[in-house]
C-alpha cells in the first residue's frame, strides 16, 4: 500500500473512492482499464492520506443533504479496511452530518458495520449493493478468488434484509462460455428472491473488456480455462461488449422471474432509487404530528 493527498474526495454525483487498487483478484475486473490512469500496481493499494478529512469539509459545507455513494471503482471493504477502518470512521460522519449512504460491495467485511448502517437508515436511507455473478461456489473461487462467496454474499443481503437496511444486486457480469447458463441465473435469482432485495440491475447477458482489463482477464483463463482464451479471441476480437449468445433468452428469464417476485429490474428506475435522498422524521415528530 501507499498514500496520497488529494485534493477532493467526492465527485460531481457524489461519489468517493477512499481506495483506490484492490486485492480481491476479480479475473474481469473493469477498474484494471489504462483508461482509469492507474500509475501504480492494482494490488499497490493507493489510500488517501487526507479523505476523511476532506470528506468532513464538503459535508458541512453541502446546504442540501443527498446520498453518498462508494465501491464503483475500488471495493471499498478490502482486507485492508480490517486494519485502517476508514469506511467505519466514513459512516460516522455521515450520520452525523444527517446524509444518505449507499455502498458496493462483495465482502461480508460490511457486517462489521452493520450498526452505523441501520442507524443510518433509520435517519434517511442506506442502501447496500452487492455483486453477484456465479450460483457455481467453486466458479465463484476461481473467477473471485480473493473475496466471500456468492452463498456468503446472499447471507450477507438476508442479514441486511432482517435488519431492514434495503438492497440491490448488480448480475454482472456474466462470462460467455463460462456462467451464462439458465441454471447459473436461476440459481442466483432464487438468492435474491430469498434475501428479499429491492432491486436486481442488470446491463445484459456478456462482459466488457477494455485495453488493461482484457490482458488480465485473458492471462487468467490461462492458467483457470484452458483453451478459452482462444475462444474469446476468435469470437470477439477486440471487441468492447463480449455478449452471450444467450443474451435474449436469460434476459427474457430475467425480467420475469423479477417481475413475478415484485424486484425491481429496471436499471433507470434503480439508479433514481440510488440517488434519491430521503429524510425520515423523528418519533417526536410522529408523536407531535
Amino acid at each position: 500500500m501507499h498514500y496520497t493527498e488529494a485534493k477532493g474526495i467526492l465527485s460531481a454525483k457524489n461519489g468517493m473512492n477512499l481506495y483506490r487498487g484492490c486485492s480481491h483478484g476479480c479475473i474481469y475486473c473493469d477498474s484494471r482499464s489504462r483508461c482509469y490512469q492507474m500509475n501504480h500496481d492494482f494490488e499497490d493499494i493507493e489510500i488517501k492520506r487526507n479523505g476523511l478529512e476532506l470528506l468532513e469539509d464538503a459535508l458541512q459545507r453541502r446546504r442540501k443533504k443527498c446520498m453518498i455513494g462508494t465501491g464503483s471503482m475500488t471495493d471499498p471493504y478490502i482486507p485492508l479496511e480490517k486494519e485502517l477502518e476508514h469506511v467505519r470512521k466514513v459512516l460516522m460522519l455521515i450520520e452525523r452530518y444527517g446524509f444518505g449512504f449507499t455502498v458496493i460491495t462483495k465482502s461480508d467485511l460490511i457486517l462489521r458495520d452493520i450498526d452505523l448502517l441501520k442507524r443510518i437508515n433509520d435517519k434517511t436511507k442506506c442502501v447496500v449493493q452487492m455483486t453477484l455473478t456465479t450460483y457455481d461456489e467453486e466458479l465463484c473461487r476461481k473467477i473471485e478468488p480473493g473475496v466471500c462467496t456468492t452463498r456468503r454474499r446472499f447471507e450477507v443481503l438476508k442479514t441486511m434484509g432482517d435488519a431492514g437496511i434495503p438492497t440491490v444486486v448488480w448480475l454482472c457480469p456474466i462470462l460467455p462460455f463460462i456462467n451464462d447458463t439458465e441454471e447459473n441465473l436461476r440459481g442466483i435469482l432464487s438468492y435474491c428472491v430469498e434475501a428479499g432485495v429491492h432491486g436486481i440491475l442488470c446491463f445484459g447477458m456478456g462482459v466488457t473488456l477494455r485495453d488493461g482489463n482484457r490482458e488480465y482477464f485473458y492471462e487468467q483463463l490461462d492458467g483457470l480455462m484452458p483453451g478459452m482464451k482462444e475462444r474469446y479471441m476468435r469470437e470477439f476480437g477486440n471487441s468492447y461488449v463480449c455478449a452471450s449468445t444467450q443474451n435474449d433468452y436469460l434476459m427474457r428469464v430475467f425480467h420475469r422471474t423479477c417481475e413475478e417476485a415484485g424486484i425491481m429490474h429496471s436499471n433507470d428506475e434503480i439508479f433514481n432509487y440510488l440517488n434519491e435522498f430521503q429524510e425520515k422524521q423523528g418519533e417526536s415528530q410522529l408523536s407531535f404530528l
